[in-house]
């Protein structure tokens, strides 16, 4: 093997993404999630780390099956339990699916959804009806959504709820909503036109901690069971912004003002109001011209496919075909400024960043045109990406992120253009302005390579691909001490078949801060071997796995 060689090469051949399993990230928890903590959303009868274990490895155990009839002894050595692990779903699968093939077997209290395994907990009223599910797939085939499932006892007498209610069939009129691989905006207006259809909607709630939420009150409970049931595991469009909903906490909602991201429909005039700023004037011509409506927006509004994969059946006059969302405006009649497809970012080590880490960084969550320090602002760079969307997504999962010891601060710039003025030289030797435009590096350079990524907030875990069939575990190792980034600590590589040319797998590191810091260095690394004509570029990304 060849030494390491530090060379980001812009230009290199972009290589074939290999197809690997997805797996459901630990979601963390929030104000809204309090009771929940173990990543299948179970309630555990032990709290220490050596029976989260056990959890996990119970629900990679024995699975009921008609060909697995020889292990009916191993599964029933478990203690049987009102909650069944559900596995081999189809990815069109949703609540009601679960409900409609499962019912025969007793009243169902509780489902939670686990979209990117393909997985489901369903709790029964009691353990008879459990042990009947679980029986009955040992014997023959229980098909859901047209697609045979497997089945087994969970170790969990209970799965955990937002509300922690005592009643485990009690459900609330307020639903908590959680976006997983928002690729596209989520706005009021998005998720109205999603839910409303199915039940009355009274007020909505956007908020972004962990990723991006909301709540979404309805007008009575039996219309929230309707949605959960109808829109749990769905996507609002094809292959992304995928929806994971249980019962909030909270029995109504507070809406202060009427915009993007919270919305009274009781009170369709509650328009956003500065603060200090009392009465205003009235407006000759009303609040915005029609172009600008909320409810219409022109012949350049994209259209994407409805879910109908749901087991609630919606007829033609419930829900239109098609759902729209605003493509970049100049302006927006409710946002504080006009959006912009620049983000300012802030709390950049002196030393240790540049423009092409930068670009490592920010390129998971969409195109990097060009990258500038401000010499003005020491540790101040600005990031133009392709549009305002990825600018929103890369402030949702990066601000706040610890990178080398700083805490970023990620915002949206007043500027439309990062123009390159006052080029002078970084700390590393490196050039303050940086032109990605034209990188094969860029992930989202096409609609079918962006629909295939999955939007993933950072995590412990890095996913690794188009690594050469002769890199070694050590090898990686030696490249992460050489490049002065932290080392990870477990290693995994996925089957590959023998013609593959590349390979891919996961590296988990101790903290997610760790694994920011090694995928800010290493990501686009050019590995060069032996013989070879041209370098594999090394490409990282978070995984959709909380650990290994």
């Amino acid at each position: 093997m060849s030494s390491l060689e530090y060379d980001h090469v812009e230009y290199a051949r972009p290589p074939k993404r290999l197809k690997t399993e997805l797996y459901e990230k630990r979601p963390e928890k929030d104000e809204a999630q309090d009771g929940e903590e173990l990543e299948e959303g179970e309630d555990s009868d032990c709290s220490s780390p050596l029976a989260s274990a056990q959890t996990a490895a119970d629900s990679r155990g024995r699975w009921a099956g008609p060909a697995q009839k020889d292990n009916v002894e191993d599964l029933h050595r478990h203690s049987p339990s009102p909650v069944v692990h559900v596995r081999g779903l189809c990815e069109a699968v949703v609540e009601a699916d679960l409900i409609d093939a499962l019912q025969k077997f007793g009243t169902i209290c509780y489902v939670m959804m686990m979209p990117f395994k393909r997985q489901a907990l369903v709790e029964f009223s009691d353990v008879e009806s459990a042990n009947q599910c679980v029986s009955c797939g040992t014997k023959k085939t229980v098909y859901i959504a047209g697609q045979q499932a497997y089945f087994n006892y969970s170790t969990s007498k209970r799965i955990t709820r937002p509300t922690n209610a005592d009643d485990p069939s009690s459900g609330n009129q307020v639903l908590l909503l959680s976006i997983q691989n928002p690729l596209y905006p989520i706005t009021t207006d998005v998720l109205y036109k999603v839910c409303n259809p199915i039940g009355n909607v009274l007020r909505i709630v956007i908020f972004k901690r962990n990723g991006i939420q909301a709540m979404v009150e309805f007008e009575s409970v039996q219309f929230a069971q309707k949605v959960k049931a109808a829109l749990n595991g769905a996507d609002i469009y094809a292959g992304c912004c995928t929806l994971k909903i249980e019962y909030a906490r909270p029995t109504r909602l507070n809406v202060i003002k009427n915009d993007n991201e919270s919305w009274d429909y009781t009170k369709p005039y509650l328009m956003r109001r500065e603060r200090g700023k009392g009465r205003q004037r009235r407006a000759i011509l009303g609040e915005h011209p029609l172009s600008y409506s909320d409810s219409s927006y022109g012949p350049l509004g994209s259209l994407l496919p409805f879910p109908r994969n749901g087991g609630y059946k919606l007829t033609s006059m419930d829900v239109p075909d098609m759902v729209s969302y605003p493509l970049p405006q100049s302006s927006s009649p409710f946002s504080g400024q006009p959006p912009s497809s620049v983000a300012m970012v802030s709390g950049l080590h002196p030393a240790k960043m540049n423009c092409t880490r930068i670009f490592n960084l920010f390129c998971q969550y969409g195109n990097i045109e060009k990258v500038k320090f401000m010499k003005s602002v020491p540790g101040t760079a600005l990031v133009e990406m392709g549009d305002e969307y990825a600018v929103d997504r890369a402030i949702t999962h990066l601000n706040s992120v610890k990178v080398f010891g700083k805490r970023l601060n990620v915002c949206v710039s007043k500027q439309h253009a990062v123009i390159p003025s006052q080029v002078f030289e970084l700390e590393d030797n490196s050039s303050s302005y940086k032109d990605f435009a034209m990188t094969r590096n860029n992930r989202f350079s096409s609609v079918g390579q962006a629909s295939k990524i999955i939007i993933q907030p950072p995590s412990a875990v890095l996913h690794f691909y188009n690594v050469p069939p002769c890199i070694s575990q050590d090898y990686l190792l030696k490249l992460c001490v050489e490049l002065s980034v932290p080392g990870f600590v477990k290693f995994k590589v996925f089957d590959a078949k023998t013609s593959s040319k590349t390979l891919s797998g996961l590296l988990e590191f101790e903290s997610k801060t760790d694994a920011v810091e090694a995928l800010t260095v290493l990501n686009h690394y050019q590995i060069r071997i032996p013989n070879g004509s041209n370098p594999y570029t090394l490409k990282l990304c978070f995984s959709t796995s909380s650990h290994l």
